[in-house]
């Protein structure tokens, strides 16, 4: 469906990270967007990217089912991005993803909405060791099979401003001359862009997409987990070292750090560690990815640079002040 006959989408997780993207680009095309969130006090900010009323914020809860419908309610189009990392209390990856897509797709089908998009990740197996991969591929089935027409799109590690994992590192590295590289950093990634992915989004809104296709994006390059780390450490400015920590060792140490308040590593993320995410040969036969939807990908040289150079050790714009 297209742009000009779709013109409301309500966006589910808006206010995160991927979201404020996808925003920007709908509002700078005319959409009438509302996002749905726990706390759409929070998601304020996000008002000034379109005209007065052409973006509004309403409380939602994934694991509410009514608080889902009122916030479809009159939309032309829905864009699934709820998602976690680790699970907390109630969130967690069953109450998320799986049931979470199912009560987002069945009030979809309850308002005849077939422009609908759900944003998974790479990796995504009904058959991995990991909670979180196992989760992804249950929703993906879920809402495919409520909403045939669905489009759902496989981003592998995202990576953008405020990303979670080179801000992460970067971090780290201010007070440790070492990053811990989980299964001696062998561990395959392809990163993307957080703004291809936003386009790949509006993309599949605008009909650019197969319907109830499985895009797979990724980046132009790449990577081992090692060598990402060192570029973090690179960019932050700091000597390129890495410590090798062996998958049954991370598993211990993720025992005991997944009690701790913030959960700076998991068990399952260990596990989701085990498994490379980059874009399979099958997508690439089939025409599923960034480029299928007129996207050339990012490449991380061009944008991860800009944004850790606060991290370096005089702060932003140490090659000027020598």
């Amino acid at each position: 469906m297209a742009a000009q006959t779709t013109t409301q989408v309500t966006i589910i997780g808006g206010s995160g990270f991927v979201g404020r993207y996808v925003v920007r680009l709908l509002a700078q095309k005319g959409w009438r967007i509302k996002i749905a969130c726990r706390n759409p006090e929070l998601a304020g900010f996000l008002q000034p990217l379109g005209g007065v009323g052409q973006i509004s914020s309403v409380r939602a809860n994934i694991r509410d089912a009514p608080s889902i419908r009122a916030a479809i309610k009159g939309a032309d189009a829905i864009v699934n991005l709820a998602g976690i990392l680790s699970p907390n209390g109630a969130q967690s990856f069953d109450e998320v993803h799986v049931e979470g897509a199912r009560r987002v797709t069945e009030a979809a089908k309850t308002y005849e909405i077939c422009n609908f998009v759900h944003v998974s990740a790479l990796g995504a197996n009904p058959a991995s060791k990991s909670r979180y991969a196992r989760s992804k591929a249950m929703a993906e089935a879920k809402t495919i099979e409520i909403c045939p027409k669905a489009v759902i799109l496989r981003p592998s590690l995202i990576f953008g401003e405020e990303d979670e994992f080179f801000n992460r590192f970067a971090s780290m590295a201010r007070t440790s001359p070492m990053l811990p590289a989980i299964g001696s950093g062998r561990s395959k990634f392809q990163p993307v862009y957080v703004g291809d992915v936003a386009r790949a989004i509006v993309a599949a809104l605008e009909g650019r997409a197969v319907s109830g296709a499985t895009y797979e994006l990724g980046g132009p390059d790449i990577y081992r987990l090692k060598e990402l780390l060192h570029m973090t450490q690179k960019y932050s400015g700091r000597k390129p070292r890495t410590f090798p920590i062996p998958f049954g060792l991370a598993m211990l140490n993720g025992a005991i750090l997944q009690m701790l308040p913030g959960k700076i590593l998991t068990m399952d993320q260990v596990r989701l560690l085990r498994d490379d995410s980059v874009v399979s040969q099958k997508a690439q036969r089939a025409n599923l990815t960034l480029e299928a939807l007129g996207i050339t990908p990012t490449n991380i040289d061009a944008v991860v640079p800009v944004y850790l150079e606060k991290y370096r050790r005089k702060g932003m714009y140490e090659h000027y002040q020598g």
